[in-house]
């Protein structure tokens, strides 16, 4: 009789300690962050030796040249095809990066279905990943910001996706980079015009 019920209250501990962690963790979608990411573990640092668009660069880390495609932000196209904004992303991204020493986050999932590295890109390493630090040291954060990506998340990769909704919406509503292009993009649904 007594291992059933050390058993039960086991059980009923898991989910009490379960719902409290999701609801302090929760909020709607695109709300203002309340408490800072946990401490950034596993940062390595790189440099990067040549952009090869907007959201792609190739960068040496631990001695090894990576392919890296950044996380959570798509800029217009501007290599085998060239898409309105196009080539202003990758010359933004080129001027922020080129030659650069930065700070290299990895998510749940390590590579895309084309081999590439895939990254949050801190241009200063960070403390702890509050929402000034993500503001102004993170690149993927900066490419929305200043309107040269739009949001594009695929799990399990979502670390920064509430923060990067939230950056989004604040370079639509001013107008900022490509938003302010007709053509570029969509207003109404945040995806470029086909």
């Amino acid at each position: 009789m007594r291992p059933r019920y050390g058993i039960a209250l086991s059980v009923v501990a898991v989910c009490v300690l379960l719902t409290g962690c999701v609801a302090q963790g929760s909020a709607p979608l695109g709300a203002p962050s309340t408490q800072a990411h946990s401490t950034i573990p596993g940062l390595r640092q790189g440099q990067v030796v040549r952009v090869v668009d907007g959201d792609t660069a190739r960068i040496v880390i631990g001695g090894v040249e990576e392919k890296v495609r950044f996380i959570g932000v798509d800029t217009p196209e501007s290599t085998r095809e060239v898409e309105p904004y196009g080539k202003a992303a990758s010359e933004y991204t080129r001027k922020a990066l080129d030659g650069r020493t930065v700070w290299i986050e990895t998510d749940d999932e390590l590579r895309d279905r084309y081999g590439r590295l895939l990254a949050y890109i801190w241009l200063d390493r960070p403390t702890a990943a509050t929402d000034r630090e993500i503001r102004d040291k993170m690149f993927n954060a900066r490419l929305l910001l200043d309107g040269y990506a739009q949001i594009y998340t695929f799990p399990p990769n979502v670390r920064y996706a509430e923060d990067f909704v939230r950056y989004q919406r604040e370079a639509r509503a001013s107008d900022t980079g490509l938003w302010a292009v007709p053509g570029a993009a969509d207003p109404l649904t945040g995806k470029r015009a086909e």
